[in-house]
């Protein structure tokens, strides 16, 4: 194998791949990328056994063949080499020589053969998705997903399409079980791309990490697709592909409270900076911070038996009695993160009651945040 490519076209591929690649040593070769010299590019695949990405990239073939080696390895060199043109050639025992300009780099590849093959993926039934909007859901569900949580749905996002005629609502859910993100969106995808029925499928948290990742890098026109224990992702000559999690989701629309009329009005900067200094002296395990409400401000106090006390008060609209309740700052945070609109709602029914916060006129986007005691 002996091909040459664009330092931009190569390091391009390696970002990609990197939160692919498996870090940990349960199978060395999964730490490797595998690469395919063939008469019409570069062919870059990647994978850990769950996720797989496969890349097709311009380069000069001069002579067609296959090695796997360090993924990690070879996008170090990559940082480091400023000369524009790549060239990669493959000697005996899976030798890979890396020139660029003067420098040039010998890296020990491990046979092709050995590498794990990717499912290969239908290019018809994909549906067409529109690449901000697919985007803005991800942005606003990801951070909700547990973290290897032991409940091991919660692990994963759950991805619903509702048919309704000739639209279809997309729908993201993620929760860890302390803190619930939904956010929908009404797509209106191609006839013959419609599923006939509801689709419910949960994917791993990684899978839409990496899916984020691929849309941030320009406008593109993403394909989503499914099979029945596979999720098939499209866009611009990459493929990702990622396997289904197996299990039941939680009844989440049972979590998130009915709209009611008691809601607290406040301005989403005031409330995410008055949250920051608070909690800084906050230092135990739930980051409590308390929220006493009253129909003019919000008082927000933190108490720390070694590090002391910090109070403050900010602006805010509410019609009721007033009342205390306490929440984990961080859970607060993450969600306030991910809104946009300057102004935002807050509704309780009691002090232990879930939190539900919306965008001021979004209610195509909810979160809910439970309290803790404080």
């Amino acid at each position: 194998m002996k091909i040459q490519i664009t330092r931009e076209d190569l390091l391009t591929a390696l970002q990609r791949v990197q939160g692919v690649v498996e870090k940990r040593n349960t199978m060395p070769i999964l730490a490797n990328i595998l690469l395919e010299a063939k008469p019409e590019g570069l062919d870059i695949v990647a994978t850990d056994l769950e996720i797989g990405m496969r890349g097709l990239y311009k380069a000069t073939v001069h002579e067609p063949g296959s090695v796997t080696f360090s993924a990690r390895t070879l996008f170090d060199i990559l940082k480091e080499i400023r000369h524009s043109d790549i060239e990669l050639v493959v000697g005996e025992n899976n030798w890979v020589t890396v020139k660029a300009g003067k420098s040039q780099f010998r890296v020990v590849g491990l046979p092709s053969k050995d590498y794990p093959a990717l499912p290969t993926i239908e290019r018809e039934g994909l549906m067409a998705l529109p690449a901000q909007g697919l985007l803005q859901l991800l942005k606003k569900t990801v951070f909700a997903v547990g973290e290897k949580d032991t409940r091991y749905v919660l692990n994963g996002l759950l991805l619903t399409l509702i048919p309704t005629g000739a639209t279809v609502t997309l729908r993201l859910v993620g929760t860890d079980g302390h803190r619930l993100a939904w956010a929908e969106q009404e797509v209106t995808p191609e006839k013959a791309a419609i599923p006939e029925a509801e689709i419910k499928v949960i994917i791993p948290k990684k899978a839409a990490i990496e899916i984020r990742r691929l849309l941030e890098e320009d406008d593109e026109q993403p394909f989503l697709g499914f099979t029945k224990n596979m999720l098939i992702f499209r866009k611009s000559g990459l493929v990702l592909t990622s396997r289904i999690m197996e299990g039941t989701y939680p009844n989440y629309q049972q979590v998130v409270p009915k709209e009611s009329s008691k809601k607290i009005t406040v301005n989403k900067s005031d409330l995410e900076g008055a949250l920051r200094r608070v909690a800084i002296l906050s230092k135990d395990k739930a980051h409590a911070v308390k929220l006493s409400i009253n129909p003019d401000h919000i008082h927000l106090s933190s108490k720390s038996p070694d590090l002391g006390e910090a109070d403050e008060d900010i602006p805010a609209k509410f019609v009721g009695e007033g009342f205390s309740t306490g929440f984990n700052a961080r859970y607060f945070l993450d969600v306030l993160s991910v809104i946009e609109t300057e102004s935002l709602t807050l509704q309780m029914e009691t002090p232990l009651s879930p939190c539900l916060i919306q965008e001021q006129g979004n209610p195509a986007f909810k979160a809910v945040v439970m309290p803790v005691k404080v």
